[in-house]
């Protein structure tokens, strides 16, 4: 009987490796059992309102490259309002072609769907760095804390190095990585110049070892749950490709906002540095990822940061913000996440 009981253990442990779904439900059963909601009741940031539909300010990045000076200006003023109103932007003809998000989309869900036991083992069965791996919260003491998601988090420098293990999703994610690197830089000396500012500073002090993308899969989930918790960006911007699910929502003006997806567009985002860094002109805002009961989505986020020696300081007076350092500022975050549960973020380094 013992034995019996032995081997049906085993292969329900082998089953459990072969899955490609974290093991969610086990690994946070405490969470689930404490929690004196009805599962199907679970309040999402304790938000009472019903979270809107809207769209986000769309920019025609092709007016920058004809020859009309008053159309670029007009352009360029679109972005520097959109991020100073908004935050969040989408921009269209962005020079990352179909074929490219395409098939960068392909080779992400094929790797998403590899058995949990080795995305957990990436360095060995993946050619990834150890630790790019992340799934759910390990700091989390509530449901209202856990993110249902899965991300691999891949710093620039690694994305040449995959090896032959992974020849076709290499090539794939460097030309994805190569375009919105370089959009993202061109949208950085924009809204740069527009505050009046010297615009190499961020090409200056964005290192390639200091880059990252970050590969996102949010699994169907049967209570409604956050996919990616309430937070700001730690970087100077972010470049995201998202899928058509939905379940990206923003917050413009106190109220929540479910962002419509617009599959020709790519989404920017003002991070937490570049708000410190304009004085707040560039606004770094709340958003989060919920999840979808019966579909699976993916997004790829591609995010500018700074070198960790880089000192932040605003770009006028009265500054807003003390001076610091990128490191210093990660630590502080970490440090918070760990003791609270969460970001503190900007409001830590007020003058």
């Amino acid at each position: 009987m013992v034995e019996t009981h032995n081997v049906i253990a085993n292969i329900n442990q082998t089953l459990g490796m072969m899955d490609s779904d974290p093991p969610f439900r086990e690994t946070y059963k405490t969470l689930f059992a404490d929690d004196d909601s009805s599962p199907t009741k679970i309040s999402l940031n304790d938000r009472d309102t019903t979270v809107e539909e809207g769209e986000l300010p769309l920019v025609d990045l092709s007016r920058l490259e004809v020859d009309d000076e008053a159309g670029k200006e007009r352009c360029k003023e679109e972005i520097a309002r959109a991020a100073n109103e908004w935050g969040f932007f989408q921009v269209i003809n962005h020079g990352v072609s179909r074929d490219i998000l395409d098939k960068m989309r392909e080779e992400q869900v094929e790797v998403f769907k590899k058995p949990f036991y080795n995305k957990c083992r990436e360095d060995k069965f993946m050619n990834f760095s150890a630790g790019s791996y992340r799934w759910g919260t390990p700091t989390a003491t509530s449901l209202r804390q856990l993110s249902w998601s899965e991300a691999f988090h891949i710093p620039m420098t690694d994305i040449s190095s995959f090896g032959s293990l992974n020849a076709t999703f290499s090539s794939s994610v460097e030309q994805f990585a190569t375009k919105v690197a370089s959009l993202a830089q061109k949208l950085a000396e924009i809204l740069s110049e527009k505050s009046g500012q010297n615009s190499t500073f961020f090409q200056e002090n964005s290192l390639l070892s200091s880059c990252y993308l970050r590969l996102n899969r949010y699994p169907p989930c049967p209570v409604p749950l956050f996919g990616l918790m309430p937070h700001t960006d730690s970087d100077f911007l972010t470049v995201l490709h998202q899928d058509q699910i939905g379940g990206l929502q923003l917050v413009k003006d106190g109220k929540w906002i479910a962002v419509k997806p617009n599959p020709q567009a790519l989404l920017i985002n003002i991070g937490d540095i570049f708000q410190a860094w304009s004085n707040d002109c560039y606004k770094s805002v709340q958003h989060c990822v919920v999840t979808n009961p019966t579909k699976e989505r993916f997004s790829a986020a591609y995010f500018l940061c700074p070198s960790y020696e880089t000192v932040i300081e605003s770009c006028s007076k009265p500054s807003v913000y003390r001076r610091f350092s990128f490191k210093e500022y990660r630590k502080q975050v970490q440090e918070d996440v760990q003791n609270y549960g969460y970001k503190v973020g900007l409001p830590r380094f007020l003058a």
